[in-house]
């Protein structure tokens, strides 16, 4: 049932957002140096490594790192990078790992290759076996402003309580917390 609903809604997205996302390319395109996309290696289910696109908000060159490890993130921003970050609309080529079955609408964000900190808690509590997510219940409690140690504890009680209608208050709730640009450091 979560497949379907993921297929169902990222088509519909899809359709319903490509003039905007051909102009946010556009926009990233002319406002730096580089590629439209940034592929981020990360970590799916069952701890395989996937390739996640976003629009690159960060200049070609920024270390790949989580955001908060860097000394001084926004001196990595591109023009427009800060705007995308804030308004999650780099987010929206992730669309793509939707349909490839690489990450679910809902589900915990998927980690870094290299946070191995996060990658070995969320292992130890069986977190590692839930398909990653666009949005999650760690997103809409804190994103940015919490520890890994509430992350993983936000993750477990996702893997606990998951149900396509704790999907869709997440969502719900993603969507509001989007709107008002909360949980978003950099």
């Amino acid at each position: 049932m979560k497949r379907l609903l993921d297929l169902v809604l990222a088509s519909m997205a899809v359709v319903a957002l490509a003039i905007p996302v051909l102009l946010l390319a556009l926009l990233v395109r002319l406002t730096s140096a580089g590629p439209i996309l940034y592929w981020s290696d990360r970590v799916g289910c069952h701890n395989r490594i996937f390739k996640m696109p976003k629009f690159r908000s960060m200049r070609v060159g920024t270390p790949a790192v989580a955001t908060h490890l860097l000394a001084d993130a926004t001196s990595h921003l591109t023009p427009i990078g800060g705007f995308l970050r804030k308004s999650s609309l780099d987010e929206l080529p992730q669309l793509w790992s939707i349909l490839r079955g690489e990450m679910s609408f809902v589900g915990p964000r998927p980690a870094l290759f290299n946070q191995q900190d996060l990658i070995e808690l969320r292992t130890r509590h069986g977190v590692h076996e839930l398909v990653p997510g666009l949005t999650g219940w760690a997103q809409v409690n804190g994103r940015d402003e919490l520890s890994i140690t509430d992350k993983v504890k936000l993750d477990i009680e996702y893997l606990r309580h998951r149900s396509v209608w704790f999907d869709l208050r997440i969502l719900w709730l993603t969507g509001a917390r989007v709107l008002a640009r909360e949980g978003v450091v950099h």
